[in-house]
């Protein structure tokens, strides 16, 4: 293995993200590249070069609009970076913003690139709706008629259920090799921990509640407005809900498992657009431009586990990230896990305190140990701002960045569960100026 000290460093010297918008049942008025050129204007304009001096753009994205392909080359044109600048677009589900990071790094590791603007952006509430089968087969039927009686034929095949339109939102958050919803493996870890409905709500209030003291505090400045073209402006996160109690989340309904579940659209990340987006660099572009530095990234980890217990991703990809820097979970000031589901984290929680669990699944002799729940999410997280799905993953890193630096703490882990069992973890470290 490459040692660190033959390694080029990868620093992140800015960052930027819009409001997380919460979907109201209809498209709203930004597309995917919309945000992401919302934030990365702005971002763009206060750096001291150029958005031609950028050696590439990586964006992650799952559901961007029929009019964006390739989206990420969409948003570097759009941002004026020029013809000659490469980009491309990644997906690796809900960790796409992360994946994003991780491949600008590479290319900065590799010597390809020096200046990178990486992240993710997502507009749940544009998922289209799609014909269902039986229609897609009518209308094929109906364009391969060719005389007029053959179409009349084809017309008096026609039923009203051809109309039912599929939700292409839930067919993307449902795992096709275990054919269960994101909620239903939520559920899966909630009974393998025995965690409760009331341990569930009293995790999404704190959520809640940490986010709406942040936003007090002004502790959310990486924020930028955004506009669309009709004239409106979006200034601040809008999910949060500062009313919350326990009474009014134990009133709401199970969602996935109606008759035996606890995991409810309260205690649940909400579906939301937003982006978020990190210039990285490399050490040669920081002393270039004289950049500052906010942070390092010392490395990044994925791994599977089974699709049915996704949530369970981060023990994995955590795991093994800090083993392979001789860490475990105490050395680590801050964690931000992206908070799915209440139920997604509480299990990761659960599964590093179990002897038997790290035994089983991880190869170790006991329990990994314990994350104080003052070092975890501070700020709140996804079930309070929501989760794009698209932008979570760079949302925690940039998140990760603050709180080490408001904190004047050293080391943070940024950590994601993936549909389709994965996780991804992120180590980073808090700096202020390159080494020499």
């Amino acid at each position: 293995m490459e040692t660190k000290s033959a390694r080029r460093e990868v620093y992140i010297v800015d960052g930027a993200r819009t409001p997380f918008l919460k979907a109201k049942g209809k498209p709203g008025t930004l597309s995917a590249s919309d945000l992401a050129v919302n934030v990365g204007r702005e971002l763009l304009a206060r750096q001291p070069f150029s958005p031609q001096d950028i050696g590439e753009v990586v964006i992650g994205c799952m559901m961007p609009s029929p009019d964006e392909a390739n989206i990420g080359r969409v948003i570097a044109l759009r941002l004026g970076c020029g013809k000659s600048v490469p980009a491309w677009t990644v997906q690796r589900n809900c960790a796409s913003g992360m994946q994003a990071l991780d491949s600008a790094m590479k290319d900065i590791l590799s010597g390809r690139h020096d200046l990178v603007l990486a992240g993710g952006t997502e507009a749940m509430s544009r998922a289209p709706l799609l014909f269902n089968q039986k229609m897609v087969n009518w209308l094929a039927g109906l364009w391969g008629a060719k005389s007029f009686v053959a179409k009349v034929q084809q017309w008096g095949r026609f039923r009203p259920g051809n109309l039912v339109p599929e939700i292409a939102l839930l067919r993307g958050l449902r795992d096709p090799m275990v054919n269960l919803s994101m909620g239903q493996t939520a559920e899966n870890v909630a009974y393998h921990f025995g965690i409760t409905r009331e341990e569930m709500d009293t995790f999404a209030i704190e959520s809640h509640r940490r986010v709406a003291a942040a936003q007090d505090a002004n502790l959310f400045t990486d924020v930028l407005p955004a506009f669309d073209t009709r004239g409106a402006y979006f200034v601040a996160d809008d999910g949060v809900r500062r009313d919350s109690t326990m009474e009014k989340l134990a009133s709401l309904k199970p969602m996935f498992d109606k008759k035996f579940g606890s995991v409810t659209a309260g205690n649940s990340s909400q579906v939301t657009d937003g982006a978020a987006l990190l210039l990285l660099a490399s050490k040669e572009a920081v002393k270039k431009y004289q950049l500052p530095v906010l942070a390092r990234i010392v490395d990044t980890e994925w791994a599977g586990l089974d699709p049915a217990e996704m949530g369970l991703g981060p023990v994995y990809s955590s795991t093994a990230l800090l083993q392979r820097y001789g860490l475990r979970l105490d050395d680590i000031d801050y964690w931000e896990i992206n908070e799915a589901f209440a139920a997604q984290v509480l299990g990761c929680v659960a599964a590093w305190e179990s002897d038997d669990y790290c035994r089983k699944n991880l190869g170790l002799d006991k329990a990994f140990g314990r994350i104080d729940p003052a070092r975890l999410n501070i700020d709140g997280g996804a079930i309070a701002l929501g989760h794009p799905v698209g932008a979570s993953g760079a949302r925690i890193v940039l998140r990760m960045v603050e709180i080490l630096k408001r904190k004047q703490a050293q080391r943070g882990v940024a950590t994601i569960c993936i549909g389709g069992g994965q996780g991804g973890a992120m180590l980073i470290e808090n700096v202020s100026e390159v080494t020499a």
